[in-house]
């Protein structure tokens, strides 16, 4: 951690669909006592997103949402300008879900909260904020291509939101905080809503952030503060609902499914990446990296959180070689 001028850590590890093993290391924020355990949230960035998928799988479970019906027909509050490559195929969710819909992010777009105002989604789309400044349309022709995008994340936000009636943030912790008792998740979108056991970011020479607390207006995509326990029982979610054994209404199809390659890209799920048996999503942000991986037929897993932006991919920092340390020394016991 001195190496890499990291300050907090916290390391969980999954085994036979429990958690068997939680490890924190250092403190909450560079300089003072303030110590990491259990109960200490991390800005999780990106892994936003796989909570995100879980929840959307919930909701087509129960009929609330269609995977492969054309989101333009559910959406009320904004919808996807039509065009010339629409023409064949709407959009749907899956290809939200797996990054192959069209929409690509505009440069410099979707970075944390800069202003004291908090925007709509409709306002973001429409690309009326710092954080999107030009609006989102289709780019390329759904399901031609990959292109990893946060806007698209914002799309399936507002169609869960116009479909049910209520914020996201609602939603998720109706279907999926309450019943899996992930008690420790939030999505903060004020600085009033930090509160004591909440992680500071700090940059790659370990010095706390300007801003101390990132926070995305765009909870779908980013927005999830959470801890390595609490993500834990997430992944657990999803291998105990393969064996269809699901707190939250998953079946063991959806479950496949939302690990299963889509479209044309081999190494892409629904909300997850995929590498043989391996699932992972990795988050990186404004003075935070994490990752998830999982694997979820050996009912093994690991969930790194740091506090710290090191400024290298996250498998060339300490998520990489406590990864190693976990995973690769190991392929006897976790490779399938």
């Amino acid at each position: 951690m001195k190496h890499y001028n990291v300050a907090g850590l916290s390391v969980s590890v999954i085994k036979d669909s429990q958690i068997s093993q939680i490890d924190n290391y250092g403190v909450l924020e560079a300089g003072t006592s303030k110590i990491v355990n259990n109960h200490s949230l991390f800005s999780a960035c990106s892994i936003s997103k796989f909570l995100t998928a879980v929840l959307v799988m919930v909701l087509s479970e129960q009929g609330i949402l269609d995977l492969d019906e054309d989101v333009n027909n559910r959406l009320t509050s904004w919808k996807i300008p039509n065009n010339y490559l629409t023409k064949k195929k709407g959009v749907t969710l899956r290809n939200l879900l797996c990054h192959q819909s069209g929409i690509q992010d505009p440069k410099d777009s979707f970075i944390e909260r800069k202003d004291t105002v908090l925007p709509t989604m409709e306002e973001i789309l429409t690309g009326e904020t710092p954080y999107c400044q030009s609006p989102i349309e289709v780019q390329y022709e759904p399901e031609s291509d990959f292109q990893y995008s946060d806007a698209g994340y914002c799309i399936i936000q507002l169609l869960i939101e116009d479909v049910t009636g209520k914020q996201v943030e609602e939603i998720i912790e109706e279907f999926i905080f309450q019943p899996l008792k992930m008690a420790n998740s939030r999505y903060p979108s004020r600085i009033s809503d930090i509160s004591h056991n909440y992680c500071c970011g700090h940059d790659k020479y370990g010095n706390v952030m300007q801003e101390k607390y990132p926070l995305y207006p765009y909870p779908a995509a980013a927005g999830l503060w959470t801890t390595a326990a609490d993500l834990s029982l997430l992944v657990i979610e999803v291998m105990n609902a393969l064996g269809d054994q699901s707190k939250i209404g998953i079946s063991p199809t959806a479950a496949r499914e939302l690990i299963t390659a889509q479209g044309c890209r081999s190494w892409t799920g629904l909300g997850v990446f995929l590498e043989g048996g391996e699932i992972s999503s990795l988050g990186w942000g404004s003075g935070f990296q994490c990752m998830m991986v999982a694997y979820p037929k050996l009912r093994r897993g690991l969930i790194i959180m740091t506090n710290g932006n090191t400024g290298v991919h996250q498998f060339k920092g300490i998520i990489g070689e406590i990864y190693d340390s976990y995973i690769r020394t190991k392929k006897t016991s976790y490779k399938e």
